[in-house]
């Protein structure tokens, strides 16, 4: 439980604090994209944030007023994809998660301020390298287009044009190798342009 002298957090609340502390920390720095609700295995999870420059790293949020019945899904899902994964809770459900996530997760605790109107974060780890990603999962955050297109390019897409969008993934996992898979992903990420939360899902059916 939340201490008594302590204000429960709640998810917008964190939500707001960590965007914008996260548009501070790269705002010089024009290879970054900061995303809201990036969707991973085309919606079946989303995560509240994911940082995409040199890494993708998500950032998944967990306030006093959450449960954690859903992270361990979710879990599965973000550690198919991302170099790096930071887990934002409340002081709640601060030790039943560190017994959930792997180490490498990174660990903030969310707080509210003794003046009851402010967030503030207390780093319990760093995130470190993800050492088991899936390359046919990270492919999947690439539309279907995109995907196609980044096979075309290499001329590696005979066979694969009319079928399915799990096919193509499978076969970028298959052509390229982990490091370059990573940066053709994180590049089609970054430069999309009027991204919104449904478009992943959206617009990569097929």
């Amino acid at each position: 439980m939340v201490n008594n002298n302590s204000v429960a957090t709640n998810d917008a609340s964190i939500r707001v604090v960590l965007r914008e502390n996260l548009k501070d920390n790269y705002q010089n720095d024009p290879e970054t994209a900061i995303f809201e609700e990036l969707g991973v295995a085309h919606g079946a999870a989303r995560v509240d944030i994911a940082v995409v420059n040199g890494i993708m790293h998500g950032y998944e949020v967990k306030s006093d007023l959450d449960t954690l019945r859903r992270l361990p899904e979710q879990m599965n899902r973000y550690n198919s994809v991302f170099d790096q994964v930071t887990l934002v809770v409340g002081q709640t459900h601060l030790h039943e998660a560190m017994k959930l996530v792997p180490d490498w997760w990174g660990i903030k605790i969310a707080k509210v301020a003794n003046s009851g109107d402010e967030i503030y974060f207390s780093n319990i780890r760093d995130a470190e390298e993800n050492p088991n990603q899936d390359n046919i999962a990270i492919a999947g955050l690439l539309w279907r287009k995109e995907a196609l297109n980044i096979l075309e390019e290499i001329g590696q897409a005979n066979g694969v044009r009319s079928k399915p969008r799990m096919a193509i993934y499978e076969r970028l996992a298959e052509v390229l190798d982990d490091k370059t898979l990573k940066a053709k992903v994180r590049e089609h990420l970054r430069f999309r342009m009027n991204w919104r939360p449904d478009a992943q899902l959206a617009l990569s059916d097929g």
